[in-house]
Order: structure tokens, then C-alpha cells, then sequence
């Protein structure tokens, strides 16, 4: 079976260091599969993926930060991404795609950058690490952004980003330092963040006004699969303009990968309500480990053509420049 990843991380030292983040914050927690390919798209990550059995990995920058940097820097490290994940699948095109890291917190120059990455470089879409300063995809600011990308007809995919300060403070003061930051992250707050980030793009109609709009989340659709029926409940009524219903809207908008995900409950959720047609594999490398993901999926409780279409059917029609 052909193996095709939506969520897998790169992060040139070159960039922490320009940015001026704590390289050693990026490399936490300690048990990632390999420290040295989230900086690396070389022999190592090909021997793991070969290992594994996967095809291929759409790249995507590890680059929570570069979006709420001053515009001008963010602009240029986000140039500097993209070139460097061009290069990486220029030298292995039969392995690499990737994902272009965009300067959200600027718009217009986000809006030049996505053109240049899918029609110069070659990205298959773009991914978006959460608000950016406050500021959601439904924020009007977003407008150009989410018209262009409905233009090049490439996805978003919506990952998890840090919370602003004040919500860190706000949900996860007064716990271990540690013991917080894995909460407010992988541990839960991501995931609840992300689900709500894609609720509050169907009750401002970004949905209406951008109808051709995809977006992919991870995660197992980021809490969304067990909770959608009764957010459609409770706001279908009370959202004005909006055609349909929010389950609706979701389901016709929003496709979810298995990244990080290894057991069946979650995924036999994901079936029911999203359908197969409509759920990714991923592995959420390193953080996720390649064999286990693969060996999951090979093995799931589900038929061989909806095996199919997770591990690769699905991205090949979504990403239609793969």
C-alpha cells in the first residue's frame, strides 16, 4: 500500500537562529523519533520513511513562531522556508512535496508569498499555525489570503499554534512549568483550539464567501468528529446567513489526517462522521513515530479501499499539484 504524509515537520537550524527562539525549545519533548531530521530533509528522513514504508512527505515547516514576528522579518524567513523546501524536494521530487510557510501577520505578503510558492516553487498548499496575534483565518484581514489560495486551488492546512500569553496564563497557571506546556499543547489545548478555529470560520460565513475553500486539520480532525453534532446543535439555529448547517459546512470544507493518532475508537469516530473520503494519513513527523502510524493504518479495523484512500487515494485528488 502506497503511503502519502500530510503532516511532516522540517526546521532548518538556519532559521531558529535568524528568528532568535530557543533551538532547544523546538526540540522538546525528548522522545521524537529523530531530532535530526526536523532540521534535515536528507539520508536520515529517507531511511526512516524507507523503513516505514512511506512514499511520500509533504513538508511543512515546524515555524509556529516565524508568524507573529515583526512583518518584514517574517517575510524573509518565510522566503528563506520556502526556498529551503524547495531545495529539499528538488533533490528527492519523487520523495518531497511541501507545504509554503507564509508571513500571516502581513497579508499582502502573504498573499505574494503563497503565489510564489505554489507557482514558482512548486508548494502544494500552505500551512497556517493557529491565530497569529489574535488574529483568526475568519478575521476580514484573512480575506486576500484565503481568495488567493481558493484562486491556486491548494489547501490550508490549519495546524495547532502556541495560545497568546494571556491564555496560557489564564488556562495553565498554576500547574508545573513542564506539566503546562505539555497541556496547553499536544497534551489538549492545541487540539481544542484548532476545532474551535475552524468553528468560528462557519459562524463568520468564511465558508459563503470563499465556497471552493479547503482546509485540513490534523490530529483526527482536532476534536471535531466527537463533538461536530452538537456544535451543529447549538449553532446552526443561531448563525445568521448561513446556508445549511454547520455539520454541513464542516463536512464540505474540512478534511482531517490521522497525524499522532494510533488506536481505533478515535479513528472508527472519524469514519462515522467525516466519511473516508474525507480522512488523510499522517504521521505528524518526528513527533510522531513513522512504523507505528504506518503499522496502525495497515492494520485498522476498517475495509482495504477505505485503507486506501487514507494512506493515499485522498491526498492525490486533494493535492492535485503533488
Amino acid at each position: 500500500m502506497k503511503f502519502i504524509g500530510l503532516e511532516e515537520h522540517m526546521m532548518p537550524t538556519a532559521i531558529i537562529d535568524a528568528a532568535g527562539v530557543d533551538g532547544a525549545d523546538m526540540m522538546d519533548p525528548p522522545y521524537l523519533e529523530g531530532l535530526d531530521d526536523l532540521v534535515d530533509g536528507g539520508d536520515s528522513r529517507l531511511a526512516r520513511m524507507d523503513d516505514a514504508g512511506i512514499d511520500v512527505q509533504v513538508l511543512s515547516a515546524a515555524a509556529h513562531f516565524v508568524q507573529g514576528l515583526e512583518p518584514s522579518l517574517a517575510a524573509d524567513l518565510s522566503r528563506q522556508l520556502n526556498d529551503t523546501m524547495a531545495a529539499t524536494v528538488a533533490r528527492h521530487p519523487d520523495r518531497f512535496s511541501f507545504f509554503a510557510t507564509l508571513p500571516v501577520g502581513d497579508p499582502e505578503a502573504s498573499v505574494r508569498e503563497l503565489r510564489r510558492g505554489v507557482e514558482e516553487l512548486g508548494a502544494v498548499g500552505t500551512m497556517i499555525h493557529g491565530q497569529t496575534n489574535g488574529m483568526f483565518l475568519d478575521d476580514p484581514a484573512m480575506r486576500p489570503v484565503l481568495a488567493e489560495v481558493e484562486r491556486l486551488g491548494v489547501p490550508i492546512y490549519l495546524h495547532p499554534g502556541f495560545p497568546p500569553i494571556e491564555v496560557y496564563r489564564a488556562y495553565y497557571s498554576g500547574l508545573d512549568d513542564y506539566v503546562a506546556k505539555m497541556l496547553s499543547t499536544g497534551g489538549w489545548g492545541w487540539h481544542a483550539e484548532t476545532g474551535m478555529h475552524i468553528l468560528r470560520m462557519v459562524a463568520n460565513l468564511v465558508f459563503e464567501r470563499f465556497p471552493d475553500l479547503q482546509i485540513v486539520v490534523g490530529h483526527m480532525g482536532e476534536n471535531l468528529p466527537f463533538s461536530l453534532a452538537r456544535a451543529d446543535e447549538w449553532l446552526t439555529p443561531r448563525i445568521k446567513g448561513l446556508t445549511g448547517s454547520v455539520a454541513q459546512q464542516v463536512l464540505d470544507h474540512v478534511h482531517i489526517t490521522i497525524s499522532a493518532y494510533t488506536t481505533a475508537a478515535p479513528l472508527l469516530c472519524a469514519l462515522e462522521v467525516f466519511g473516508a473520503d474525507r480522512i488523510l494519513f499522517a504521521v505528524d513527523y518526528p513527533f510522531g513515530n513513522s512504523a507505528t502510524t504506518v503499522d496502525f493504518l495497515s492494520n485498522a479495523p476498517i475495509s482495504p479501499t477505505d485503507k486506501d484512500k487514507i494512506a493515499h487515494l485522498n491526498a492525490e485528488k486533494l493535492l492535485t499539484r503533488l
